[in-house]
């Protein structure tokens, strides 16, 4: 069975997310605002899932319509083939969001949803109640100026938890954020790879799957792996597939902070990632930096006074930051923050600058060659 599928993401991430789809050999890729859309049948499904570094999970979508009114909703819904991937004892619960639309109530576009769905799952099945009592199906709706997208999700928790980060400090970076700075960097393993305020180690440690090309997804558990109507043995293929395109070699990757308890968690992040002997971690204060690179990279997430710091605080640390940079050589930087003075603060206007959402905060990758 060919599905249509879909992966949301971040405003700013869908061309990287388009592109990693690409690669694993996904068919008819196509970006949109905060999604991307592609083609595939199960084994795309399991590959998609355990391979992906920056969406955010992989969806089947079941149908899409335009809907003004409740009533189209429900009609519309029900006649959407359910029965294709929801079994009798599947517990199928709705969520979703609705945005610039008519139906602008998510709890009842809910309820109209699950009624749908019950309502065509039992004409099939020639049953009146569900116990929902099997495997997961969660349903997950989005209105888009009256546009609907009915979807299941294959995933689970997000495709940004990984599995080695079961602590971390205040604050942190989601790994997919992380992740799809090093994809902006370009860094694939050549030269210096630097982060001097690396928190509990997430870019570093993303920068070593992507030297090693290790998919991130190869030590959890997804939603669909338990699914009756998906065989089992595509996720297996996957995980084989993933192995067969690792690399080995010698990598210069290192983190730094000036926070001893974020550098010990750092190292057992690592540890747990399985990048723990390629990454090497260090107590470090970044007003300090001086580290000598023929070729380098810095991809650092900086504290943006918004969350842990003060503004002021952010502000003295980009100034002194900035100068330490600026007086460094062979170094290429990509920084992110949300702060809107940012460039005057470090001392030199970037020479590129990519919007991005941390979160729900809006930000720039600042980019300086």
């Amino acid at each position: 069975m060919t599905y249509r599928l879909t992966v949301p993401c971040l405003l700013g991430l869908e061309a990287p997310i388009a592109d990693e789809l690409r690669r694993m050999e996904c068919k008819n890729v196509a970006a949109e605002n905060g999604r991307v859309y592609f083609e595939g049948g199960a084994d795309t499904v399991a590959r998609a899932n355990i391979c992906s570094r920056i969406g955010e999970r992989v969806m089947i979508e079941v149908g899409a319509f335009d809907a003004l009114s409740f009533e189209e909703l429900f009609e519309k819904t029900k006649a959407l083939p359910w029965e294709n991937y929801i079994p009798k004892d599947g517990a199928f619960p709705v969520k979703g969001h609705s945005l610039n639309s008519r139906l602008f109530s998510v709890s009842d576009c809910q309820s109209i949803i699950k009624k749908a769905v019950v309502e065509r799952l039992k004409s099939v099945y020639g049953i009146t109640w569900f116990d929902e009592t099997g495997a997961l199906y969660q349903i997950q709706f989005a209105i888009m100026k009256d546009r609907v997208s009915l979807c299941i999700d294959t995933s689970g928790e997000g495709l940004h938890k990984r599995g080695y980060r079961p602590a971390h400090m205040a604050a942190p970076i989601k790994e997919t954020m992380a992740a799809a700075m090093v994809n902006f960097s370009r860094y694939k393993g050549k030269g210096d790879f630097c982060d001097p305020f690396c928190g509990s180690g997430t870019i570093p440690i993303e920068a070593a799957l992507i030297a090693r090309n290790m998919a991130p997804g190869l030590n959890r558990s997804f939603s669909a792996q338990n699914w009756k109507n998906l065989d089992k043995g595509v996720w297996e293929r996957a995980r084989e597939y993933a192995r067969s395109r690792e690399y080995s070699g010698s990598y210069s990757i290192t983190g730094s902070d000036i926070d001893p308890k974020a550098i010990e968690m750092a190292r057992e992040n690592a540890k747990r990632a399985g990048v723990g002997d390629i990454v090497r971690f260090e107590v470090a204060d970044a007003m300090d930096f001086d580290r000598k690179t023929e070729r380098g990279v810095i991809v650092t997430n900086p504290p943006y006074g918004e969350r842990i710091m003060e503004k002021q605080e952010a502000e003295a640390l980009y100034e002194g930051f900035g100068k330490r940079y600026l007086q460094s050589e062979n170094w290429n930087l990509y920084l992110l923050s949300s702060h809107t003075e940012f460039e005057r603060k470090f001392g030199k206007q970037a020479v590129k600058k990519r919007k991005l959402y941390n979160g729900m905060i809006k930000c720039d990758l600042f980019m300086y060659f």
